[in-house]
């Protein structure tokens, strides 16, 4: 191997790649800003004479027009027609009702099923789907999603170490082997893997990612609570500090032949001073039910009531409230109803009407708790608030589904005062659509030669033709900070490509290993790798040091095809730092800092290198 030394854009080279990891973990500013900063600088110096190589200022964006880059913002948007036709919250509740409510069971479950897509689907693609997913469990278990998103971005990460179509490196290395085999003797060439023959490591590196969270990983997550959300007063506070009323909802089983039985929610509500939001009948619940629907027996009610009034009501009838909801959690979670604020403007159609006169319920899917008029709050735990007309200037509070609420915007009778709401409508009638879309895009990925940036955007095309959504729909379903974060670090990485920055460290590297035994150079191999994939892209590492490290293995008498199957493992090994594409996804919606990643991701990757070595 040729000997060369440090050149002048070698050096600014070094220095930026300092300047990147120090910014990253001190986090002076954010890292999709530093990944910005860190590729406007790099144009810049391209143009001082003698540094012209570092960068092509033609070519300095060509990140954003990259395959990576591309794949994921069509993947996100694939994921979110998934969850606007309401697929992933039907997974969302199988894996509640597997799990329950226990964090580990419900974290296993997760990666196991993530970690087994991503061996047939690009790692990024399988977590930006699963995104919505861990969304809605974390909204209704209670759990941090801290708590369950880095599990789940790990254990994508080393799902894609489990066929040789998982990642981009093992998707190359057929090709690299290929050519290098060109350039060797006969009796040294090697042959190309199948489709599982790297299964058995792969399914190692799984097995220790899920162990590694169920016995040590799971003290060193961090629990970040409310991440997105909104600050200060939860709901109930906000309404009972707001308005003096209580806003839990209580679940209450109707058995058979009870004396409710035909009575309608009107009479119910008006005779006990409760407000039934919603109603189970068989398969069926009816969200905010009009005042004349009869009730039927079996079935369930979901109803607001202050605790003395629950208390009565519970007692006269001979029930029992359930100390959480059960056939109402999907129903009523937070991410598909809640309880909003809604005021009647002068001119509104809605002046003197009253809540029975008008059909609140019925027509606008507002079931009433209360209405605030002149600093004076006027409750249905008091009165009978569906008698009294409504002047300019109301507050009705009241529960809804969201879907009704965004109807309700483009009313001219109704201000809605709530903004902290899911903006969009479901569209189930469209689910088969969304299925057939995914389909055709996963079959492209398995069984076509397309790039996989090509597969995706005809998904994510796909949605939008089918009117599952919008295009602004899907504009709003990409995290942009996350597009120009890894678009932003692509020059980067080319730029210590190009200038021989890499290939000088390698070499230096390689140098240390002198006559060590085999098994010490090719963990040698898999932790240069391991360091070259946190700084570059994993292909970029692998392009690089296959091609060495099959020369490390003919000189030490080794097989060279294992050595080379370990670099395009071990580029896998990217948790140290959220460099990687899933790491970079799940950073802002798990509200994760550098440190976190470090800390957690630290053990992570000396397991990574010791089962990877053992099991090669």
């Amino acid at each position: 191997m040729e000997t060369f030394g440090l050149t002048t854009e070698m050096i600014v080279v070094l220095i930026l790649l300092g300047v990147t990891v120090f910014l990253f973990v001190s986090e002076i500013v954010r890292v999709d800003v530093a990944a910005i900063l860190i590729m406007v600088t790099l144009g810049v110096l391209s143009a001082i004479p003698g540094l012209q190589g570092l960068a092509d200022p033609r070519h300095l964006f060509d990140g954003f027009a990259s395959n990576a880059v591309i794949s994921i913002i069509a993947v996100m948007i694939i994921g979110a027609g998934l969850d606007r036709t309401g697929v992933l919250s039907h997974v969302a509740r199988w894996i509640m009702r597997v799990g329950g409510a226990t964090e580990t069971r419900i974290m296993l479950l997760i990666s196991s099923i993530v970690g087994a897509i991503s061996s047939f689907m690009q790692n990024v693609g399988a977590a930006a789907l699963f995104l919505p997913v861990v969304s809605r469990i974390s909204v209704r278990s209670g759990l941090s999603m801290s708590r369950l998103l880095m599990p789940m971005g790990f254990c994508a990460i080393l799902g894609g170490t489990m066929t040789m179509v998982g990642s981009s490196p093992l998707i190359l290395l057929n090709d690299l082997i290929l050519t290098i085999n060109n350039s060797l003797p006969a009796e040294q060439q090697m042959e190309t893997f199948g489709l599982f023959d790297v299964t058995p490591v792969g399914a190692a590196l799984v097995v220790t990612g899920l162990v590694y969270f169920t016995v040590i990983g799971r003290f060193l997550l961090p629990t970040r609570q409310d991440v997105g959300g909104a600050e200060g007063l939860s709901v109930e506070d906000y309404l009972n500090a707001t308005y003096g009323i209580v806003g839990t909802i209580h679940e209450l089983t109707l058995p058979e032949e009870h004396e409710l039985a035909g009575q309608t929610v009107d009479e119910i509500q008006r005779s006990n001073h409760i407000q039934i939001i919603a109603v189970q009948q068989g398969a069926n619940t009816i969200m905010a039910p009009p005042r004349d629907m009869v009730i039927e027996v079996p079935g369930a009610l979901a109803v607001i009531a202050d605790a003395e009034t629950l208390k009565q009501f519970t007692a006269r009838y001979g029930l029992s409230a359930l100390k959480k909801l059960d056939r109402f959690s999907d129903a009523l979670e937070p991410g598909k109803a809640g309880i909003a604020e809604v005021v009647i403007p002068p001119g509104s159609g809605m002046i003197g009407e009253t809540g029975r006169s008008s059909w609140l319920r019925k027509v606008y899917g507002l079931a009433p708790l209360a209405i605030y008029r002149g600093g004076e709050t006027l409750s249905s735990d008091q009165e009978d608030i569906g008698e009294i007309p409504y002047l300019a200037g109301d507050t009705l509070v009241c529960h809804t589904p969201w879907d009704a609420l965004v109807r309700l915007e483009k009313n001219r009778d109704f201000v809605v005062v709530t903004s902290d709401f899911p903006h969009e409508e479901l569209v189930p009638q469209k689910v088969g659509w969304a299925l057939l879309f995914f389909a055709i895009t996963l079959g492209l990925v398995l069984f076509s030669d397309l790039r996989l940036s090509i597969c995706l955007l005809v998904g994510a095309a796909g949605m939008i033709v089918s009117r599952v959504l919008t295009i602004d729909d899907a504009y709003s379903a990409v995290s942009w900070s996350t597009v120009f974060l890894l678009a932003s670090l692509i020059p980067l990485g080319v730029a210590v490509q190009s200038t021989g920055t890499a290939e000088w460290i390698a070499q230096q590297v390689l140098k240390l290993l002198g006559d060590a035994p085999i098994w010490v150079s090719q963990a040698a191999i898999a932790a240069l790798a391991t360091v070259f994939t946190l700084l570059m892209s994993n292909v970029g590492a692998t392009v690089l040091l296959v091609p060495l490290a099959v020369n490390v293995a003919i000189g030490l008498g080794a097989d060279p095809a294992l050595f080379a199957i370990t670099v395009a493992l071990a580029t896998s090994n990217s948790f140290l730092i959220p460099t990687h594409q899933v790491n970079a996804l799940i950073m802002g919606p798990g509200g994760y800092s550098v440190a976190d990643f470090s800390k957690v991701g630290g053990v992570m990757t000396l397991l990574f290198l010791i089962v990877l070595v053992i099991a090669v």
